[in-house]
Order: C-alpha cells, then sequence, then structure tokens
C-alpha cells in the first residue's frame, strides 16, 4: 500500500493499553497462521471445532472462533476445560513464549502493564477469525478470575479497533487501526473497558502473512486469580 513504509511509533492509548505496530514479522506471522490451521483442521469434526458460537441471547457471531487451553461456554457463561468429552486443545508453546515479550514491549509504552511482565501465565488463547465484512460489537472481557491483562495479536487485513471505557459502550473511545502483525495488550484500569471491531478493511492483507482475506486476532489471557502455570 501507498503508505505502508511510513514509520507507526509504538503509543500508549490510554492507561494501560499499549499499541505496538508491526511487533510480528511476516514470516512469524505466516508460521502462527498455518499452526492455528493446523489444530483447527485437527478438531474440525469434535466439539472444538472452530465455528461461529452462538450466544446466550439466541443470535451468532460473525467470526469464528477457535479455544486453546479453555473453552468459553457461551450457553453456560463459564469456562471448562472439555466439551462432551474432547478436552480443548492445549495452548501453543508459540503463544506460550510469545506472551512475556508482548507485556515486556507494550509496557514499554503503557507502564500500568509491567507488574504483570514476570508474573503473567496464558492459561487461554482465543483464535478468532473474521471473514470479509465482518465485525465484533462493544463487549468486556470480564469472564477471567484474573485482572491480568489481555494480549492481542492481529494477522490478515487491517481493523478498525475501539476502545472504550468501563462504564458503558458509549463514548468517550478511541479509534486505531490493527495493521498485520501489531500487539495491543489492554490492562490496569482498561482491563475491563468495552472495546469492539468496528469494521475489516478488506484487502489490505500483506503477502506472505498466511492468509488470502479476512484478519485473525489472536488474544492470549491467565484465566485464573493464582494461575498454576
Amino acid at each position: 500500500m501507498l503508505f505502508d513504509s511510513l514509520p507507526r511509533p509504538s503509543v500508549r492509548v490510554a492507561p494501560g493499553v499499549g499499541h505496538v505496530p508491526g511487533w510480528v514479522g511476516v514470516d512469524k506471522q505466516k508460521a502462527l497462521v498455518e499452526e492455528m490451521r493446523g489444530i483447527a483442521r485437527e478438531y474440525a469434526a469434535t466439539p472444538m471445532a472452530m465455528v461461529r458460537p452462538r450466544l446466550k441471547s439466541g443470535g451468532q457471531m460473525s467470526v469464528f472462533q477457535l479455544h486453546l487451553g479453555r473453552y468459553w461456554h457461551y450457553p453456560s457463561y463459564r469456562y471448562v476445560d472439555n466439551m462432551e468429552g474432547t478436552r480443548v486443545p492445549p495452548v501453543p508453546e508459540s503463544l506460550r513464549q510469545i506472551a512475556p515479550g508482548a507485556l515486556h514491549a507494550a509496557a514499554e509504552v503503557a507502564p500500568e502493564l509491567e507488574p504483570w511482565v514476570e508474573t503473567f501465565v496464558p492459561e487461554m488463547a482465543l483464535v478468532n477469525y473474521y471473514p470479509p465484512g465482518s465485525a465484533m460489537g462493544m463487549h468486556v472481557d470480564d469472564s477471567e478470575e484474573s485482572p491480568a491483562p489481555v494480549i492481542s495479536l492481529s494477522i490478515g487485513d487491517e481493523a478498525l479497533f475501539r476502545m472504550g471505557h468501563t462504564e458503558a459502550r458509549t463514548r468517550p473511545w478511541d479509534d486505531f487501526t490493527l495493521c498485520s502483525g501489531d500487539l495491543v495488550v489492554f490492562g490496569g484500569p482498561k482491563r475491563f473497558a468495552y472495546h469492539g471491531v468496528v469494521r475489516v478493511n478488506d484487502g489490505t492483507l500483506p503477502q506472505g502473512c498466511g492468509l488470502t482475506g479476512g484478519r485473525i486476532n489472536i488474544t492470549i489471557r491467565q484465566v485464573s486469580a493464582r494461575a498454576l502455570g
């Protein structure tokens, strides 16, 4: 794209929110996509299949989700470690290794994240695939017992991300673009803030990232208040 060569510095979007553009290189992006694709194929015919979840309200999400480490059971609104006798696939070592460096990089611009750099335990990862034209409404990630930050990696098409506040889905909010390879970590005063993806900009993914369309978002989380590792 025309402005791809322009520098995008790391920024503290808000207290507790660090955005590090281009943190994951294209080769690593491709490797992660291929690894997640392999897991999705392995579990395609099981209750752990990567599908568009049905919400407790009865609606259906526009994104496809793959759960690693723990499975979020929407009907009962809780985390489980198996579904109908099939255990949730573990968090891959590749994502476990990413977590400390991601937190360190984000904490350099958002110091509110610093307390978690040495203590964060990656117990769960959620892989969201956004097909062209999809989005995700404003919501709060409040299902975890732990207040540890959420680590978020973007691969594929650009997305307009919206970070709001903790009281409601209304303004004020911060909108910023997430490109392929970008890292966002949110925690501290923004850990339980409303956030969402306003839109995905089709046709903006870089060559060689492992996708031909759409966007993958990988979030890494600590679930337990006192994780056992």
